[in-house]
């Protein structure tokens, strides 16, 4: 603290300058990081320091009111949304322009980060791709979730990635224009995208700043419950998004099934997958996927009250358990 006798008028006169100084220093340094916050958010700086953010997929939510689904979240200690921008999401893509920058706001009242969102995004050509794109980077989303492709048998495999690279380029160069990472999730199925090589060679060569993979731990064990980690291992310089949910394996109907369940619950090794999403050095925003039944059919009828406190308390679990091992592996 600056000290002086008030008798000397040129050592005050010093005194009052240097403040000024500072304090415009100060005022310009925050105005140089203003554009790279959202206008309904500024970033907690302790969120922004962490490697592994957690944001809510928002899907099972979608069917409440937003200030609801935020409730949900302040009282769980889920700290933002990944949000459903999509055909029946919770923004769909005619409306994006007005209802996205909304829902940003009203998060941002909660201390809520909304910075990630899940679109059906496959064509740079899509009326509503650009759109998407330019509204999510104006309110600071930074990360997205692409569409998913489908293999034409007609062609071939080769054949089709093949014909899906010139999409995935444009798309990259979009991303480039609004400053957003895109990511591919690898998904359980016959999709491109279900065996994780073929989603490397999708994105061999393009700029992973913009453009990745969303690496879903899950799919990847339901697919190669012995080969995951060499997926990962492949796709690391590309992974800057991670889903995280659980599995465990079911018969129904005679034939066998992935059922998601609570986190803990299930199949996925988390000591080896954390353990080399270390030593791998990724990073980047989760999403942590609830895509078990909230409610049993005798909790359907319950007050919103009640549904909320039975929400609040398995997304407390999850997050409890995630939390967990990012303590133990030193990820946060």
């Amino acid at each position: 603290m600056n000290t002086v006798n008030p008798g000397n008028f040129k050592e005050v006169k010093r005194i009052m300058k240097q403040n000024r100084r500072d304090f415009i220093s100060t005022v310009a340094a925050a105005g140089a990081a203003i554009p790279f916050m959202s206008r309904g958010y500024i970033a907690d700086p302790i969120q922004a320091k962490k490697k592994f953010p957690i944001r809510l997929f928002s899907k099972p939510l979608d069917p409440y009111d937003f200030s609801f689904m935020c409730e949900c979240l302040n009282k769980s200690g889920i700290e933002g949304f990944d949000l459903t921008v999509r055909p029946a999401g919770k923004v769909v893509p005619e409306k994006v322009e007005e209802d996205l920058p909304k829902l940003a706001s009203e998060a941002g009242k909660y201390n809520l980060a909304l910075d990630m969102m899940v679109t059906a995004i496959l064509s740079p050509d899509d009326p509503f791709t650009e759109r998407i794109l330019k509204t999510a980077s104006s309110v600071g989303i930074t990360h997205y979730r692409l569409g998913w492709a489908d293999y034409d048998l007609k062609k071939g495999i080769w054949e089709t990635l093949a014909g899906y690279k010139p999409a995935i380029k444009a798309i990259t160069d979009l991303n480039k224009k609004y400053k957003i990472h895109g990511g591919y999730q690898n998904h359980a199925g016959a999709r491109i995208g279900g065996p994780v090589w073929d989603l490397h060679e999708l994105l061999r060569g393009l700029p992973p700043e913009f453009i990745g993979c969303q690496y879903d731990v899950r799919h990847a064990m339901v697919e190669g419950a012995n080969t995951w980690m060499l997926g990962l291992r492949l796709l690391a310089p590309y992974i800057k998004t991670l889903a995280i949910k659980d599995f465990t394996w079911a018969t129904v109907k005679g034939k066998p099934a992935a059922l998601t369940v609570p986190l803990g619950e299930g199949m996925v090794n988390w000591d080896l997958y954390f353990k080399t999403v270390r030593e791998l050095n990724i990073s980047g925003p989760i999403t942590l996927h609830v895509e078990y039944p909230l409610f049993d059919k005798s909790e359907e009828g319950y007050s919103l009250t009640r549904k909320q406190e039975i929400i609040v308390s398995k997304l407390r679990k999850d997050m409890e358990f995630l939390n967990g091992f990012l303590k133990k592996y030193e990820l946060i």
